[in-house]
């Protein structure tokens, strides 16, 4: 399952869910104990628009890598060639080799599945 997260400043947070929830179709509701993130998942899709609220600096999409092993995965990417920033909670920012920030986010039991998970055993 991936995500593409929308950063915005605190002060353009509402107006961006309010924007994104219109523009998909499909509203963006506080995502659980996290009240810096609004979110859903899209209509026939496994991927999630979350717009995060910042506490600092320029508005940007990056995009969430999940996982059910947070540990093997940013060892993954690093053999790729993506460093790490820092670990926040259940995910790990990173930057890809060109700049971008991008996280590895630990999913929540039983949503990755057969069906919808890539291995790269």
């Amino acid at each position: 399952m991936y995500a593409i997260s929308i950063d915005v400043p605190g002060a353009d947070h509402d107006a961006t869910v309010a924007f994104w929830s219109g523009a998909l179709g499909a509203p963006l509701e506080q995502v659980g104990q996290y009240p810096e993130f609004s979110g859903a998942k899209l209509p026939d899709h496994d991927m999630i628009v979350l717009a995060q609220r910042l506490g600092d600096g320029p508005a940007r999409v990056h995009l969430d890598f999940h996982t059910d092993d947070v540990d093997a995965e940013v060892a993954r990417l690093e053999r790729l060639g993506a460093t790490r920033l820092e670990r926040a909670g259940n995910w790990q920012v990173m930057r890809d080799p060109a700049g971008l920030v991008f996280c590895v986010v630990l999913d929540r039991p039983g949503v990755l599945t057969e069906a919808n998970a890539t291995r790269w055993d």
